[in-house]
């Protein structure tokens, strides 16, 4: 497997963001984001999807969202404006000297994404993995959810909805008071705001995962949208290698 480097950046505020760089340097540049509380390391390395990309001759920088992984998670509430990791995402591509780039995300990541596009971000092409259209506009209500399992977090039972996200906060050793700021930072992209990502777009999405809503109608919204299945659901699509062959294809195509 191609190794792995870090840096660290500054992001908003001076907040110190770790960057994970891997694939060969004259290779053509790839951010990728990950999910909520997930990490570089979990969504895109561990699995082997990070090394289907640089395979391919993609060089990837995966950095590590505030409050995840080894990027810093300050509890000053200061620290999250409004679209706080747009802001972080517009300084990692400046620092990275990025200009010719493809951008990707998944769940969080595509959230962040996309917005990042609508805020003037210029990728040649885009991936918004694990994400739909209702996704897109229903942040409320998702974020609703996360911290309700936040705040109820080590009582959630088995059985529970929040039980899934409550493992995973354990599982990856979540800062829970930066990730509950970091929630209410993320605002909602409606379907009418989409007409302002003119790029060519992957909808890339597990055949079981609908935690975003509908992939296939997000990629029908966009104005130059494409929707690939890969298996697992929302939880296990990043595990399988077809998700980063179906991003490569597409960024090739």
């Amino acid at each position: 497997m191609t190794g792995v480097d870090l840096q660290f950046i500054e992001g908003f505020g001076g907040a110190r963001l770790a960057v994970h760089r891997m694939g060969p340097s004259s290779g053509r540049p790839l951010v990728l984001l990950h999910g909520l509380f997930s990490s570089a390391e979990v969504n895109w390395i561990k699995y082997g999807n990070a090394a289907v990309l640089a395979e391919r001759g993609f060089q990837l920088f995966m950095p590590d969202l505030r409050a995840h992984g080894a990027s810093d998670a300050p509890h000053d509430p200061a620290a999250y404006p409004a679209d706080v990791l747009v802001e972080d995402l517009r300084l990692t591509i400046a620092a990275l000297g990025l200009g010719d780039y493809d951008l990707g995300g998944f769940s969080l990541g595509s959230r962040t994404s996309a917005r990042g596009v609508l805020a003037g971000l210029r990728p040649r092409r885009l991936v918004l993995g694990g994400m739909g259209l209702s996704g897109l506009a229903g942040w409320e209500r998702r974020s609703a959810h996360f911290v309700g399992a936040i705040d109820r977090f080590g009582t959630i039972e088995r059985g529970d909805p929040a039980f899934v996200a409550q493992a995973f906060m354990k599982t990856m050793n979540v800062d829970r008071v930066a990730a509950r700021l970091l929630l209410g930072s993320v605002d909602d992209t409606p379907p009418e705001a989409l007409a302002g990502i003119t790029m060519p777009t992957l909808c890339v999405c597990g055949a079981q995962d609908h935690d975003n809503g509908s992939a296939p109608d997000l990629a029908a919204a966009l104005p130059d949208g494409t929707y690939a299945e890969t298996p697992g659901n929302h939880m296990s699509s990043v595990t399988f290698k077809e998700m980063g062959r179906a991003i490569a294809d597409f960024l090739e195509s």
